[in-house]
């Protein structure tokens, strides 16, 4: 075991509320000691395990491989959250130096051979083992994590691998920080009223608040945080602004020098490949599609170009109704990207009688925060109880007891809303801790999820509430969702507690939960006036409903190039020039010019920025065949509240984790698998007469 004395102990001694970790008494300069402490105590305790005597079992193995790490785990789960949503140059730093050492030790832990025997020994008389389901998807899971970790590789290929991880490591961490830098590096300052003209005061008074940030009091800055260039895009009526920001924007990552990702990208894909190649599979995607429920390339790629086919005819017909608005107001200019935002948003006006500036005022941060807890409450009998007094680890970050109708606590759950320059742009869920009923080696037993949110929406000025678009209230259901995913798990094991599930499954709690944000119930209680306190009028109300597939084929457009284009990097072999390829595969598809992809790769995170979505990006729509299906069970009962529902709900899919085969667990709740019916006419794309002439 390692000395704690030789590192701050507040790392791994969680003293705080209900365990939680005392934020306040760490600091950037307590993490190289403590990662260096925590990784030999992790190579230690791997190989007692290993070097055991006594015969491999699934108690002395499997389970003991569960429970170690602890420190390891703890140190890193600090680490990251600061890497991620409170950075600065000294993290940075460090996270260039552990990204590639944290890879070397668990490239020595999957081939280490003596421990792979015991586990492969295991595996192969799994079935006379008498395991329970969780247990037999345990086991799978180290055994599967092993061999791709290169466990029956012979000793070349295994020092390759683990030089081709170390590497991608740092590449992946290079690549978030390079889009970190160039979001940080570029604002327009403005200071003509001129400059203003068709922003409505909530977008002119975040401008403001990030100028003042910037040290230009006074002034107003679009920045490049997706809560101000969004809106900017929607409202601004000089084109010439739109057009610099936008081109910016969609720049990041691709503007020479330091901070520019493409060869990062080439060196990511070949790296990649020649992994897949090593460990037996004909190109990457199959590597990570291995496991997942699509489970090959060509099962993502027909449902991608099935709903593409549908999605560029839609997004045809709206930008002929831009054109159309264009040249009434007597402009010739054709439709460009940072024309497609302004010009929708007054077609949704005059079509549906209202505007994203009207809606604004009805959704208050707080009040969509009260609506997610109540939702949770109404569905799955959860409380919040928020702790004021509860040190986080930035001032901006709320603390939240989750209880259950016993007011027993079954979750801690922190809340990070506000953009900052020390963050990365997006929005995700993560955990300092998951759930799980294990005996630890002090004699705990089991542990209390620690969950918590990370969104990006611009920060009002003192005193002022904080108004969100519908899409930002969608983000904080949606992240909402997983944070439920993973606080609401009821597992034995913490390898398949929450989100611990394929890709593809994992976006099915979060994209279900948004669909109760716009379910009557919920936006008469909560959509109510900053200012007023009056409820959302039922006519606005009606008018947001029926606008919900407004837009769809844009929206889908821009998602599944995105898609497309991720499944082409990781299937095509060799790739010499990405960006050729993103222009090759956009041009074969038939990208409008007037859109562009929704993350272009230079700066498209999810699958460069580190390993989580790549050749995976897909799976948000995979979910979304899921989720449609999903709610349309609680449709089809008149009451989206339905309790048997909601129940069956909560046992086979929030609360199971990975503790079974997904496509079992969505049966045992549905009863049957999905096609995209339901998905297609959530989104407009498809008529229900359309869809039932396809099924006869």
């Amino acid at each position: 075991m390692s000395e704690r004395s030789s590192y701050n102990p507040a790392l791994v001694e969680w003293t705080g509320h209900q365990g939680l970790p005392r934020f306040d008494q760490v600091s950037d300069a307590d993490f190289a000691p403590a990662f260096e402490a925590a990784l030999a105590s992790h190579e230690a305790e791997i190989d007692t395990i290993a070097d055991n005597p006594d015969a491999p079992t699934f108690a002395n193995t499997i389970v003991a491989l569960e429970i170690i790490g602890d420190e390891l785990s703890r140190v890193s789960s600090l680490f990251w959250n600061r890497a991620g949503a409170h950075t600065n140059d000294v993290i940075q730093a460090l996270e260039r130096e552990i990204a590639p050492k944290m890879s070397r030790h668990y490239s020595k832990i999957g081939m280490n051979a003596a421990l792979f025997g015991r586990i492969d020994a295991l595996w192969q008389k799994r079935e006379s083992l008498g395991l329970t389901v969780e247990e037999t998807r345990v086991l799978e899971r180290h055994w599967k994590g092993f061999v791709k970790s290169g466990a029956k590789l012979q000793k070349p290929e295994q020092e390759r691998l683990a030089k081709i991880n170390e590497t991608l490591a740092s590449l992946g961490a290079r690549f978030g920080q390079n889009v970190l830098a160039d979001e940080k590096g570029w604002a327009l300052v403005l200071s003509d009223p001129n400059d203003l003209a068709g922003l409505p005061g909530f977008l002119t008074e975040a401008m403001a608040a990030a100028a003042r940030e910037l040290g230009e009091e006074g002034k107003y800055a679009v920045t490049l945080s997706r809560s101000i260039i969004e809106p900017f895009l929607t409202f601004s009526e000089r084109r010439d602004l739109r057009e610099q920001a936008f081109k910016a924007w969609v720049a990041r990552g691709e503007n020479g020098g330091e901070t520019d990702n493409r060869d990062t990208i080439r060196e990511t894909l070949a790296l990649r490949l020649e992994k897949a190649k090593l460990l037996g599979y004909g190109n990457y995607a199959e590597l990570k599609l291995d496991n997942t429920m699509a489970k090959t390339p060509d099962a993502v790629n027909n449902l991608l170009k099935t709903v593409w086919a549908k999605a560029v005819v839609r997004a045809g017909e709206e930008e002929a109704d831009i054109a159309q608005l264009i040249a009434e107001e007597g402009r010739n200019h054709e439709v460009m990207p940072w024309d497609w935002r302004h010009y929708s948003e007054k077609i949704r006006t005059r079509k549906f009688d209202f505007s994203e500036a009207e809606l604004k005022p009805y959704l208050q941060l707080e009040k969509i925060i009260a609506a997610c807890f109540d939702v949770a409450g109404r569905l799955f009998g959860v409380h919040a109880v928020e702790i004021k007094d509860a040190p986080a680890y930035h001032p901006d970050v709320r603390t939240f007891e989750i209880r259950d109708r016993a007011d027993r606590l079954v979750a801690l759950f922190l809340g990070d809303y506000f953009a900052r320059s020390s963050k990365r742009s997006g929005a995700w869920m993560s955990s300092f801790q998951s759930q799980h009923k294990l005996t630890l080696k002090n004699g705990t037993v089991g542990e209390l999820p620690i969950i918590y949110n990370v969104c990006n929406f611009a920060k009002p000025a003192e005193g002022k509430p904080a108004l969100l678009s519908l899409d930002d209230a969608r983000t904080l259901f949606h992240e909402f969702g997983h944070a439920l995913h993973g606080m609401l798990s009821n597992v034995t094991y913490p390898s398949v507690a929450g989100t611990g599930v394929s890709r593809d499954f994992v976006e099915l709690p979060s994209q279900l939960y948004e669909h109760w944000l716009t379910v009557p119930a919920i936006l008469k209680q909560y959509a109510v006036h900053y200012q007023t306190g009056e409820p959302m009028p039922q006519a606005l109300l009606d008018k947001v409903l029926s606008a919900r597939s407004f837009n769809s084929g844009f929206n889908t457009v821009e998602f599944t190039s995105s898609a497309l284009v991720d499944m082409a990097f990781h299937t095509r072999g060799a790739v010499e020039d990405p960006m050729a390829v993103q222009a090759e595969v956009l041009s074969e598809i038939g990208m409008p010019k007037a859109i562009v992809m929704r993350h272009a790769t230079p700066h498209f995170q999810h699958i460069f920025a580190g390993d989580g979505y790549s050749a995976g990006y897909y799976s948000y729509m995979w979910s979304e065949v899921l989720d449609a299906d999903a709610f349309a069970a609680f449709e089809e009962t008149g009451d989206a509240f339905n309790s048997d529902m909601a129940d069956r709900l909560k046992t086979n899919i929030y609360s199971v984790g990975g503790s079974i085969d997904p496509e079992d667990a969505y049966k045992a709740f549905r009863g049957k698998l999905p096609s995209p019916d339901a998905m297609l006419r959530k989104k407009g794309l498809s008529t229900f007469e359309e869809l039932s002439g396809a099924d006869a």
